[in-house]
């Protein structure tokens, strides 16, 4: 019952409606997330538009974009039903989960987990293995690991783990046959590539005053960790980000001629805004920043 002198709120269904489509700015997608019809979507948008008597939404097409007066509407109810996920989330804690890219988590992450078990043994993550987009809802992601060319989602929670350090690595059996004394002996190498980062060599060319020099890859692989390992049995020279290659680098399986530059990409932590007051998320989110922070780049 509405107190005396105030007016009653609209529909709870019908504002979350409204925010799903305003976020997705879709009522298809807004449906598909709500697990309802598009009609219903719709149906509901046009009662709260009846109701607090302003339009909200304008339709283009199949796109539906926010008005000035639906745009607060939407950044309000967004902020409202984060909190009531967030309440909810800490009274029925399960296991976390980490998106990262398949050579972030082989190279880096996998052989760290065991530490932040040992130091947090009743935290729970599952590991995801996804390099691009995420939809934290429909993937079921609670956190994720991106560099910042990837457009975040709207409601993430952003934390940033520093700068990416490039370099060209190689074993010491080929730096040995290919002696690489200053980085134009560069054009001459057997160079490696990632498709992934096909443009790694201009990138680090860049990052490391050299931007004149013609590199051309020859050879490619699928992932970052398919191309270190290529590096490190012999078969020609790769750029690589210093975290990836970090284990390699101390074993001594690989060496870094011309050190590593910083990049032109940071990473950075995505967290579902409605896991961002969990304690445990809080743990994970820590932990990463501090590992990240013991990493030394050797110049």
């Amino acid at each position: 019952m509405a107190q005396p002198g105030h007016q009653p709120l609209p529909s709870l269904v019908a504002l979350r409606a409204f925010e799903a489509t305003a976020r997705c700015r879709s009522m298809s997608r807004a449906a598909e997330e709500l697990c309802v019809t598009h009609g219903a979507v719709s149906r509901h948008v046009k009662a709260l538009e009846a109701t607090l008597g302003v339009p909200l939404l304008t339709r283009r097409g199949q796109a539906s974009e926010p008005t000035p007066e639906g745009l607060r509407l939407a950044e309000g109810l967004s902020a409202a039903f984060g909190l009531i996920h967030a309440t909810v989330e800490r009274l029925r804690p399960g296991p976390l989960t980490l998106s990262c890219s398949a050579s972030i988590m082989l190279c880096w992450l996998i052989p760290r987990m065991a530490a932040f078990h040992r130091a947090n043994p009743d935290i729970q993550v599952e590991l995801n293995m996804n390099y691009d987009k995420v939809d934290f809802s429909r993937d079921k992601i609670s956190v994720a690991i991106r560099n910042s060319t990837i457009t975040p989602p709207r409601d993430a929670l952003i934390r940033d783990l520093g700068i990416e350090w490039i370099g060209p690595v190689c074993s010491p059996d080929y730096l040995a046959s290919m002696p690489l004394s200053e980085p134009r002996d560069l054009e001459r190498a057997l160079l490696l590539s990632t498709h992934t980062r096909p443009e790694a060599w201009t990138d680090w060319a860049r990052a490391a005053g050299h931007g004149g020099l013609a590199l051309k890859p020859q050879r490619g692989f699928d992932h970052f960790y398919l191309l270190i390992q290529a590096a490190a049995c012999g078969l020609g020279v790769a750029v690589v980000p210093h975290m990836l290659a970090l284990s390699e680098l101390q074993s001594g399986r690989l060496v870094a001629p011309f050190g590593f530059a910083p990049g032109n990409r940071h990473l950075k932590i995505w967290i579902a805004s409605q896991f961002g007051f969990r304690a445990d998320v809080r743990a994970l989110e820590g932990w990463l920043v501090e590992e990240m922070r013991a990493l030394r780049v050797p110049r």
